[in-house]
């Protein structure tokens, strides 16, 4: 009779780029979703249908504001991925700095504090996620038995 041996899992490390681009997806989902449910809440679609979002006049303005505002983090999962280390590092800190006040924005004047916090609690951990895995991104250490750049490209230009 075999036994058998609890096998092991091989934990992969996963690319600083795929971690941001997973959590900028994940923040879209949860801006999604808090809206999708937003409007379960009483009185909102009939708000919408009067044309008015929280203060907001809805207008070609407000939707193209919206849309611009979303269209951010869409486009962070495009640019961690494809951007240069330094550009995507540097673009991920700024981004999700200024995402931080936004977030904390959508509670301004809401009822439903606990389902509009959890929502902004969530999101502003993982834009501290994306901070904080943007602002410790791996550097690689010149080796010793390979030149450096600078110095490769001036014995191809000598």
């Amino acid at each position: 009779m075999r036994t058998r041996r609890p096998s092991t899992l091989e934990d992969q490390r996963i690319p600083v780029r795929a971690t941001l681009a997973a959590a900028w997806t994940s923040l879209m989902f949860l801006y999604v979703y808090v809206d999708v449910l937003n409007f379960f809440t009483p009185g909102v679609i009939e708000e919408i249908r009067a044309g008015k979002v929280f203060e907001f006049d809805v207008s070609q303005t407000f939707s193209t504001s919206a849309l611009t505002l979303m269209s951010v983090p869409a486009l962070m999962v495009v640019l961690s991925m494809t951007l240069p280390a330094r550009a995507s590092r540097l673009t991920n800190l700024v981004a999700a700095s200024l995402y931080a006040p936004v977030t904390v924005f959508n509670l301004a004047g809401e009822s439903w504090l606990y389902f509009y916090g959890l929502g902004v609690v969530l999101e502003l951990i993982l834009l501290a996620l994306i901070v904080r895995y943007a602002w410790t991104w791996p550097r690689t250490t010149p080796s010793v038995t390979t030149p450096d750049r600078d110095t490769v490209r001036a014995q191809q230009q000598a």
